[in-house]
């Protein structure tokens, strides 16, 4: 391997928690984070032979997985219908412990009430820890216009912190819960001839971070990896509202990681295990079924 690409991978490795708390804040979901930290890691790999010498390789990362953010938000807009326009060229202190701490324990579903440019602003400041000249360079504003939308956002953010919550995410249908929860049953027997059952033909397994795999002979090897692993079990659960098997290295520990699963008619047909990427459990919104 070139040496300059060993040290991109290695920074990348180093800096994917860091732009994953970023990119899950931004769209307002651990799991759409994840698709966009996938994105910009790609571009940057891309972009990076003909960038070098880069001065600040962090800020410039950063840069990318911001303007994948935004990418990910106008299609999203787009789809729905909701072609928001942010003022981002629109002063503020810096952050006190209060605002920190706001903006550190802030639900995703909170973050995303700010615009879009307030929203970085707030998130790479009073979360990640940038320094407001480093957050101007990330994202291509004076540091006038970072002060303005710091301060609106922090506003904002005290504002929505004392409204009244909102109503939970709606359950999941009752057919989904017996499918899951067969599926869970299975896994922590460790019956994974009875699991290879369940999968559809053209079932999809992403690893998140390491592995895609297509179809049912090569989504074996996922199961048959599992099987050589003790200390893990599966609870059946939500993360922001989608089927998930929360996983736990004993069976009184907090969930440690999750397992996304979706299903076509009685079949599985796509698995997205979030085991090599754990740093996605923060800020999600996890729900254990009973």
């Amino acid at each position: 391997m070139d040496p300059w690409r060993a040290d991109l991978e290695r920074m990348l490795g180093e800096l994917r928690p860091r732009l994953h708390r970023y990119c899950a804040r931004m769209t307002g979901s651990v799991i759409d984070g994840e698709d966009v930290v996938q994105e910009a890691l790609t571009k940057a790999v891309q972009a990076f032979p003909g960038a070098r010498p880069i001065a600040h390789p962090e800020g410039w990362l950063f840069r990318i997985a911001h303007n994948a953010a935004l990418d990910f938000l106008r299609r999203r807009a787009r789809e729905e219908g909701l072609m928001a326009h942010d003022d981002v060229s629109a002063v503020a202190d810096p952050a006190g412990d209060a605002d920190r701490r706001l903006a550190t324990t802030a639900s995703l579903r909170i973050l995303m009430s700010l615009p879009v440019a307030q929203r970085a602003c707030v998130v790479l400041m009073d979360v990640l820890g940038y320094t407001l000249q480093e957050v101007g360079d990330i994202l291509d504003l004076t540091v006038a216009a970072v002060k303005a939308n710091l301060h609106r956002g922090r506003t904002r953010l005290r504002d929505v912190a004392a409204e009244p919550p909102h109503g939970r995410l709606p359950p999941l249908a009752a057919a989904t819960q017996v499918r899951l929860q067969a599926y869970i049953d299975r896994f922590n027997a460790r019956d994974f001839d009875s699991v290879r059952r369940l999968l559809a033909e053209e079932v999809r397994v992403d690893v998140v971070g390491r592995a895609r795999l297509s179809g049912r002979r090569e989504a074996g090897t996922y199961f048959g990896n599992y099987a050589q692993v003790a200390g893990w079990t599966l609870a059946a659960g939500m993360v922001e509202g989608r089927p998930a098997a929360l996983v736990s290295h004993s069976a009184d520990a907090p969930p440690s990681y999750f397992i996304l699963l979706d299903w076509a008619g009685d079949r599985l047909s796509h698995v997205r295990d979030f085991r090599h990427a754990p740093y996605a459990m923060d800020g999600a919104e996890v729900t254990l079924l009973r």
